[in-house]
């Protein structure tokens, strides 16, 4: 039988660390909101028919424009949530930063998909929130694993 050892715990190292709870919850997100930036993009380039475009909108852009503007997104993003799914210290900044324009890319694309933008500009809100809330615990981390 294995004895449990209780009021004793163990913060991994920076070498040791692996990606766990809000961080692993955002490279999953990123790595899901770039697949769908490549779909929309790709649907953008091959059939712009798809999309009806509203004149009343204020921004108002070439509909395989913003084809190609999806598809760069989504290698992004999806890149991004791969580095971080690997444990990529830069990946954190560099993660809210491309998940920032992926919600200002989705916002300019209400015209085209209100319901879907909304959406993934939700799902970019709760990934910037993870990260950064993760960044913040990490200097209380370090302190503890050097004690």
């Amino acid at each position: 039988m294995a004895q449990a050892s209780h009021g004793t715990y163990h913060i991994p190292t920076a070498k040791q660390s692996w990606v766990g709870g809000l961080e692993l919850f955002a490279a999953v997100m990123m790595m899901i909101v770039g697949l769908f930036h490549l779909i929309i993009g790709l649907a953008a380039i091959l059939r712009s028919s798809y999309y009806v475009v509203t004149d009343s909108y204020i921004f108002s852009y070439d509909v395989t424009g913003w084809g190609w503007a999806h598809l760069v997104l989504g290698v992004l993003v999806g890149a991004t949530g791969i580095a971080l799914m690997m444990g990529q210290t830069w990946a954190r900044v560099v993660g809210m930063i491309i998940v920032g324009l992926s919600a200002l890319g989705n916002f300019l694309f209400i015209p085209y998909q209100p319901m879907w933008s909304l959406l993934i500009i939700a799902i970019d809100v709760a990934v910037i929130w993870a990260l950064a809330v993760h960044m913040r615990e990490l200097p209380e981390s370090s302190e503890k694993a050097a004690d």
